[in-house]
């Protein structure tokens, strides 16, 4: 029964967010209190219950995913993410041109969310392809690859980073293993993919959004940029490499502990930032401070959804009902983290979102990752993995990539919606080889 009742909840869920246009933060809140009572909570513990999730959810996810917004609009607006990708194209030369997005795409993506990532690189995309004669998506899948891949494995990004904080996970260690399991995913997704879509007639859209093209003198430094990009990944990844490798009590270890906590790095990075990308380059603080003001605003809808996801999470585990479904699953026999991936996989393709579908997962198979042993880290790239599967048109970047590649519905199901589904069935591989080489 208690199975039963969460499918019902999933179901509602759906219904009102599909079906009745719902908003996400509302249909969770709605589905929550649904489950709740369904599982004979009485409706004031449901009421603290969701209360509880949201915030707790909120409370770590607030300042990670807040610094992480301000970051990446350093990033955009100081012409860091233009001077890297102008820089990896001329260095790559025209023959490597798929390496050099790749590369481009994977630094941009740490700091950007997806859609910001995509807006800012796809004129340059665009350009590349015009003026070297290549087919425009030999160019642009590569770079979608890198992009989606930083956005379902990586920290900052929001499920990624609210899936590591359910578990408990360490966010080091998933930075790593991530990175690990991104390197063959956007190989096999991006240049392997395209020579079985390379007939494929993609047309670059004729008018589209984008910050103003700057000149070589408005930008930063290539190194200030990479730098000032991929900080977060140095700090919190060179302090998790550090524990593996020297003493617990070695000074080294101890002062990488401090700079590497996740909040401390992103603080860190977004100060130097601060400076590199803005004061270096002439910007007075007010300027720079409204900027990050802007950027932390258009958040807002982004985590009241994950916030309502918190709360569904924590009425599954006060209900009892998560840890009925944790055993259930256990005695089936499969592995937790293909478990978790299929499940997100399912949520994926019936709410097109990979942050809702990810969090909801969490969720469901937490009593997994606490009772079963398997390890945490790998079951969020796990479920990040599941999260991208199987786009469709009830995702919001299907619609990207037909608008702005000029391509027909069906065609946007052979390109983007196979390249995610090759992104998720590659990342699960890639966690099934590091579970046999680290359990």
């Amino acid at each position: 029964m208690p199975l039963l009742i969460v499918i019902a909840g999933i179901i509602l869920l759906i219904v009102l967010i599909l079906v009745l246009k719902l908003n996400a933060f509302l249909s969770f809140v709605i589905s929550s209190l649904a489950v709740g009572l369904a599982e004979g909570m009485p409706l004031d513990k449901a009421i603290v219950s969701i209360q509880t999730g949201i915030g707790d959810t909120l409370g770590y996810l607030v300042i990670i995913i807040g610094f992480g917004a301000m970051l990446g609009k350093l990033v955009a607006e100081s012409g860091a993410a233009q001077r890297i990708t102008t820089r990896m194209i001329d260095a790559f030369g025209p023959k490597r041109v798929q390496l050099a997005v790749m590369v481009t795409g994977f630094i941009i993506g740490v700091p950007l969310f997806y859609d910001v990532g995509f807006v800012i690189l796809i004129p340059l995309v665009f350009t590349v392809a015009v003026s070297t004669g290549l087919p425009l998506l030999y160019v642009g899948l590569p770079m979608l690859a890198s992009l989606s891949v930083t956005h379902g494995f990586l920290p900052p990004h929001p499920a990624p980073t609210a899936i590591l904080q359910t578990f408990g996970a360490d966010m080091g260690k998933t930075m790593v293993y991530g990175i690990l399991i991104a390197i063959p995913a956007i190989l096999l997704s991006g240049p392997v993919f395209y020579k079985l879509v390379k007939k494929v007639d993609a047309k670059p859209m004729n008018e589209f959004v984008n910050l103003r093209k700057l000149e070589d003198g408005e930008m930063p430094g290539l190194w200030a940029s990479i730098l000032s990009a991929l900080l977060p990944v140095i700090l919190i990844g060179s302090s998790t490499i550090l524990k593996t490798f020297l003493s617990q009590q070695s000074p080294a270890v101890v002062i990488a502990g401090y700079v590497g906590n996740p909040v401390v790095a992103m603080l860190i990075s977004l100060l130097v930032a601060t400076y590199t990308l803005g004061i270096a380059r002439g910007r007075n603080v007010g300027d720079i401070m409204q900027s990050m003001t802007h950027s932390v605003a258009s958040l807002t809808m982004v985590m009241l959804v994950i916030a309502g996801a918190g709360g569904l999470k924590q009425v599954l585990v006060d209900s009892g009902v998560s840890k009925y479904i944790g055993e259930a699953l256990s005695n089936t026999g499969i592995s937790p983290l293909i478990l978790g991936w299929l499940i997100a996989t399912i949520l994926r393709i019936f709410l097109g979102s990979a942050t809702v579908a990810g969090i909801t997962t969490a969720g469901i198979v937490l009593p997994l990752v606490h009772g079963s042993g398997v390890n945490p880290e790998l079951m969020v790239l796990a479920i990040g993995s599941g999260s991208l599967m199987t786009a469709h048109i009830n995702d919001g970047g299907f619609w990207l990539v037909k608008e702005y590649f000029g391509l027909s519905i069906k065609d946007t199901l052979r390109t983007w919606t196979v390249m995610e589904t090759c992104i998720g069935v590659t990342g699960l591989a890639g966690v099934l080889i590091l579970n046999a080489i680290i359990s």
